[in-house]
């Protein structure tokens, strides 16, 4: 039974943390918000976000309220998964407190990368299959700001595009080197006595 309300637990917050950065991303690139994946993540996260909203103020027209959750969400998944796996938090030291922030954020980016990633794969698939699909200016919008550093120095070969190709390549690389290598260095930290 324990097992099953952790896995529930799991669950369920991490599809919040996914819901509010997703949430936060899509108003970021500016997505309209009548497409379904946006109503969707509104419907979900407007019972934490409208409250939130109150107390911690938007910066430059961004909603820091949506991005703030997302961070607190990705921070109460750690802390258990960390608990469960035998580390100490009772003594919820400055150093403690600042790790497990650290390792959010972490996490937070690689969730970010796979979002890059499953937006770019989708796209991409689509572009061949259903190139006029209504989800395609969704996708576009998510995936375009990155996609556009790549057609800038990169003629299409044969009239294909390898942009997305040069794209998941770079998120492959980034999830191995830098975010693993910040990963493993925070975990390194908490574990020290």
């Amino acid at each position: 039974m324990t097992e099953a309300g952790i896995f529930l637990f799991k669950t369920v917050i991490g599809i919040f943390s996914l819901a509010f950065l997703l949430r936060f991303y899509l108003q970021v690139v500016r997505a309209t918000p009548h497409n379904p994946l946006s109503v969707f993540v509104i419907a979900i996260t407007d019972f934490a976000v409208v409250p939130t909203r109150r107390f911690v103020p938007g910066w430059r027209g961004y909603d820091l309220s949506t991005f703030l959750l997302a961070l607190i969400a990705e921070a109460l998944l750690l802390s258990l998964a960390l608990i469960l796996n035998g580390i100490d938090l009772k003594t919820s030291t400055f150093t403690t407190i600042l790790a497990i922030v650290c390792l959010s954020s972490v996490s937070l980016a690689k969730m970010f990368v796979y979002i890059i990633i499953v937006a770019t794969f989708v796209q991409a698939i689509l572009s061949w299959v259903n190139p006029y699909s209504p989800i395609m200016s969704l996708l576009a919008a998510m995936s375009s700001p990155f996609l556009d550093i790549f057609r800038r120095r990169f003629n299409p070969v044969g009239g294909v595009d390898l942009s997305p190709l040069f794209l998941l390549i770079l998120c492959q690389l980034i999830l191995i080197w830098p975010i693993n290598s910040a990963y493993n260095a925070i975990l390194l930290v908490l574990s020290l006595p």
